[in-house]
């Protein structure tokens, strides 16, 4: 028994988890056009014909993108609560025709042989989720874009194996980048994105023996560097005690490593 994780592409252009099992495939979020989530599936042997669900986590483009053309020419049903399903289809026409099933923020539900369950995060949508992934072998926790770490946060992910986390940008460089003032409150907000100090602070006072690897997820192009991210969460993570939590990366432009974590 195993459960695979491998984050397909993350940042404002796109974003995708694929989380597996032998059994069960999923994925969380596809902002990516169709064409792309395929080509990336194929990088890791997988096709989107074998697709169970594409869970939403919020209705924003860069996490939806792809969803209408991927069930329609493959049948994947995508799986909402219903403030997201609201904010879809008052942003995309026609989405009604969407086959969707509907979950209860706070309520696990399962497909194939993974239980997920969604929990509330604070965002400037309409009723954003982050996810607990989990089999009997581990659990994979997710929160992607996150104005402000809350206690309910801090809860579902010390309890997991792996994290995928949002790392967006170092707070100096949003103040020097060339944005409208309004774009930089957006991103600085409790509804926007958390920075790297903020997460990794956040990693450092959940984590315990159990966590063991940490995904940096929707990095900045302009407010952030992958070196930068990493050298803040390693840091702070090693003064915490914490060194033993392995950082791995993602990117908009190529799939992250691909982990498995298998029954002893």
């Amino acid at each position: 028994m195993s459960i695979k994780l491998c984050v397909l592409a993350s940042g404002s252009s796109g974003n995708s988890i694929f989380i597996g099992t032998e059994s069960t495939r999923i994925l969380i979020d596809a902002g990516l056009s169709a064409k792309k989530v395929t080509e990336r599936l194929a990088e890791i042997g997988e096709n989107p014909e074998n697709l169970d669900a594409i869970c939403v986590t919020h209705e924003h483009s860069d996490h939806i993108a792809g969803i209408r053309v991927l069930q329609r020419k493959h049948g994947i049903p995508v799986y909402a609560n219903g403030g997201t399903l609201d904010g879809i289809r008052a942003a995309h026409k026609g989405t009604h025709e969407l086959i969707c099933c509907q979950f209860t923020t706070g309520s696990s539900f399962e497909i194939g042989d993974l239980c997920l369950e969604p929990f509330s995060i604070p965002h400037d949508a309409y009723e954003p989720v982050g996810f607990v992934v989990r089999n009997g072998v581990g659990s994979i926790g997710v929160a992607t874009d996150i104005g402000i770490a809350t206690n309910l946060l801090r809860q579902k992910l010390r309890a997991c194996d792996v994290v995928v986390i949002e790392a967006n940008h170092e707070e100096s460089m949003v103040h020097e980048a060339p944005r409208p003032w309004s774009l930089k409150q957006r991103i600085l907000s409790n509804q926007g994105h958390l920075s790297n100090r903020a997460s990794a602070e956040l990693i450092a006072q959940i984590a315990g023996e159990r966590l063991k690897h940490l995904f940096l997820a929707h990095l900045s192009s302009d407010c952030n560097s992958p070196s930068l991210a990493r050298r803040v969460f390693e840091t702070v993570l090693a003064e915490a005690g914490h060194d033993h939590v392995t950082v791995c990366l993602t990117g908009a432009h190529q799939i992250s490593e691909l982990l498995e974590l298998k029954d002893d």
